[in-house]
């Protein structure tokens, strides 16, 4: 069977998740390249960034756009083209569809539809920030972005007892008011804080919370932020006792 075989079956279309490069635009596998080629439609969270990436492969593909504010729009006539038996990779703005992004949405509603979906596997931001934390990997828990406002606290409470390795994402704007958050409920724990993975200015810190917070190097970040933060090693939380402050 040929590949454009697979691209499209019988019955419909097939729906790639595609995942591309978080920084080095090395980061990209040949079947990656190989499948936006290859299909019909690309649908990308940020068609900027997707027409660098494009451009350097040489990936003549049509695009359109695909994010939080025009999911609940988009996903219908994307659906409708994948009914027609077109195959559609969609892409994040950086790494694996699906994490801390909107492909969720369509990925959904694609399998509702009887709709093949397929990952293409690679880079995402939070493995490699995990595996170089010198933390532990055996277990951890994934906890994307933190609520920005309304049950920021209830989450942070709620993770103060996990006793396994915590990930998180943040941004530059709220990383200091996270790590001081960290350090009220959570304790001052051991951390490692991995910021623009892969990129020319790819920086690693390593140490316990408020060791971080006095660091002033710490206060002119910017990029975007991977917090591995250590688990909870005794068999009680001592800072659940705290009352949430609303």
């Amino acid at each position: 069977m040929g590949t454009l075989a697979i691209l499209k079956p019988n019955k419909s279309g097939k729906l790639f998740l595609v995942s591309t490069p978080i920084g080095n635009l090395k980061d990209i596998s040949l079947r990656a390249i190989e499948v936006l080629k290859q299909v019909d439609l690309i649908a990308a969270e940020d068609t900027r960034r997707a027409a660098i990436l494009l451009k350097h492969y040489q990936i003549g593909t049509a695009t359109t756009s695909f994010f939080d504010f025009n999911k609940e729009k988009k996903t219908p006539l994307l659906i409708q083209k994948l009914r027609e038996r077109q195959a559609i990779a969609l892409i994040s703005d950086a790494g694996t569809p699906g994490i801390s992004d909107p492909a969720f949405y369509l990925v959904r509603a694609a399998i509702r539809e009887g709709i093949d979906v397929e990952a293409v596997p690679g880079a995402t931001a939070f493995v490699p920030a995990l595996i170089v934390s010198g933390l532990p990997t055996d277990r951890f828990v994934f906890e994307g972005f933190l609520p920005v406002k309304k049950g920021r606290l209830t989450r942070l409470m709620e993770l103060a007892g996990e006793k396994r390795t915590i990930i998180i994402y943040e941004s530059p704007r709220r990383v200091i008011k996270t790590l001081t958050q960290l350090v009220q409920h959570l304790g001052n724990r051991h951390i490692c804080i991995a910021r623009e993975i892969t990129k020319k200015f790819e920086q690693i810190y390593r140490g316990e919370i408020n060791e971080l917070l006095d660091n002033p190097e710490i206060l002119k970040l910017k990029g975007e932020f991977v917090i591995v933060i250590e688990g909870n090693k005794t068999n009680r939380c001592n800072a659940i006792s705290a009352k949430i402050k609303t």
